[in-house]
């Protein structure tokens, strides 16, 4: 009896020491470590995922008590800069400022990407939707689309539409009208919003497609002409820009979005305070006015709601995809 008795307050010691060690272990992965955090933005400086995650970080920054870095890793699409955070450490410390593209529309298309937009990362919260833009140059001699669609339907593949990247949403935007509108023109793709605007009121291209935000300076200064929005409903930041449906192509209707998401495998304590702290950050009315003024509405959905909008959104883009017949390149 005695030998069992011992047994059982050996046993008992341990557990309460295995106990210890786990609720230490499990502290470790609750708070976050005295270091920067940093968010990687898939796309160069300028665009309007750059412009989104620049007005969000350093408030994420002061409600954390963390300092926020904003690092720039363009190409392929945002493919490099999403591979690289999922093969990151999974400790809260570097996250990903994703879009329409990089987790929706690209790992949507017949040949992969090096990584799975589902299983190797941890949402967070959507940050923000917007409208894209069909833009021209002011030079253009069509001034609205129903004389863009004439225009093309006269020189057929003689036309270039610039977009952000190939795959991304200004992209699978232009591809979509080509479609509706049944107009041949040829797609030109760049490496983010900015260089395409450049082009655009350079006269190299003489449409293009982009996010609202980034071309929004851009069109209140004259320096390009917005002709729709792709949403079903008009921007109220810039009411004198009709929808694509109202424009004359019916059934038209495409959004962007961003969110911020982590490494698969993030403890959930730190994937739910950084989520409390964004929809804080996103319900404020400072940020409200900012992102109404780049012409982005804020979203703060909770990480769970987020998976989901992912999920539905790789099964509607792959379609697009398989229909068009559009491959990453």
């Amino acid at each position: 009896m005695a030998s069992l008795k011992q047994t059982l307050r050996v046993l008992g010691q341990f557990s309460m020491v295995l106990a210890g060690l786990t609720a230490a272990y499990a502290s470790a992965q609750t708070t976050f470590a005295d270091r920067p955090i940093r968010i990687v933005v898939p796309y160069p400086a300028g665009g309007t995922t750059d412009l989104l995650a620049r007005a969000v970080g350093p408030r994420l920054g002061e409600r954390i008590g963390r300092t926020v870095v904003i690092e720039n890793k363009p190409g392929a699409g945002g493919v490099i800069g999403a591979a690289q955070v999922a093969k990151s450490p999974a400790d809260g410390h570097t996250l990903i400022f994703a879009s329409i593209a990089s987790h929706g529309i690209i790992p949507a298309l017949q040949v992969p990407p090096p990584y799975d937009p589902i299983k190797d990362f941890a949402p967070i919260t959507m940050v923000a939707s917007t409208p894209n833009v069909l833009l021209a140059n002011v030079n253009l001699p069509a001034q609205n689309v129903k004389e863009l669609i004439a225009l093309a339907k006269a020189k057929p593949g003689t036309i270039n539409f610039g977009s952000t990247s190939h795959g991304g949403s200004p992209h699978m935007s232009g591809e979509l009208f080509k479609t509706l509108a049944g107009i041949d023109i040829v797609h030109v793709p760049y490496k983010g919003g900015s260089p395409m605007l450049i082009d655009l009121m350079g006269g190299q291209i003489a449409i293009g497609f982009d996010n609202l935000p980034s071309s929004m300076a851009y069109i209140r200064a004259g320096k390009v002409r917005a002709l729709a929005v792709t949403t079903t409903k008009r921007w109220p930041g810039a009411p004198e820009i009709p929808t694509m449906i109202e424009a004359g192509v019916p059934g038209y209707d495409v959004s962007a979005w961003f969110g911020l998401l982590a490494p698969a495998g993030t403890p959930q304590p730190l994937i739910d305070e950084l989520s409390r702290h964004l929809i804080a950050v996103l319900h404020s009315p400072e940020l409200e006015k900012q992102f109404f003024e780049l012409g982005a509405q804020p979203v703060g959905d909770t990480p769970e709601e987020f998976a989901r909008f992912i999920a539905e959104e790789g099964a509607k883009w792959s379609k697009v995809a398989r229909t068009n017949n559009i491959k990453l390149e």
